[in-house]
């Protein structure tokens, strides 16, 4: 295997421990055997965890990114807000065993009150970002990022719940109501003065 090939598989299982393991609880031998390489040359690519953490914390940075660039072709703002509401459903049986992965990181990395919580942070941020780039799509000006924020601390609250309770019928009722609420949402028209 390649180098950057053998540097992406490490990246890639890495990724996958953290979310289902913890941070904290994955070990460099932990890595090492779910790539099965030797702890030796998990060195030559990564020189230390935090190393491997700023990896994959880009990674996901990406692959949020990507995501939100691929709900862009729905041609309505709700129906793009709808996507980002139904990722509960689309990955509820990670969610149910593990949590949120971006939720349970960032949350992980505050109580470490390790040096690269902010830059999980991102990975909200981005998702903030583009709910209120929606929002404002809807006519919404004045209140786009408090109503970003809202789909967001809820799609978060469901998702601790669910992970909790492991009850995927709560789930669908409260993505039901979360979308009921956002076709409620009236779209705002401008007005000129």
């Amino acid at each position: 295997m390649s180098r950057s090939a053998t540097r992406k598989r490490i990246e890639e299982k890495a990724d996958a421990l953290f979310y289902e393991a913890g941070f904290e609880a994955t070990s460099f031998a932990d890595i090492a055997g779910a790539v099965g390489i030797s702890r030796g040359n998990f060195y030559h690519h990564f020189k230390s965890k935090d190393d491997i953490l700023d990896a994959v914390i880009d990674r996901r940075l990406a692959a949020t990114q990507t995501l939100l660039e691929s709900w862009e072709t729905d041609a309505a703002p709700k129906d793009r807000i709808r996507s980002f509401i139904r990722i509960l459903i689309t990955n509820r049986t990670k969610i149910m065993a593990f949590g949120c992965p971006v939720g349970t990181l960032t949350t992980e990395l505050a109580k470490l009150e390790h040096i690269a919580e902010s830059r999980a942070a991102e990975i909200f941020g981005l998702f903030r970002d583009w709910l209120a780039d929606q929002f404002r799509a809807l006519g919404h000006k004045d209140d786009a990022d408090a109503l970003a924020l809202h789909v967001l601390a809820r799609s978060q609250g469901i998702a601790v719940m669910v992970s909790a309770l492991k009850d995927e019928a709560f789930l669908r009722a409260e993505v039901s109501a979360l979308e009921a609420w956002l076709d409620r949402l009236p779209v705002q028209t401008s007005t000129k003065d």
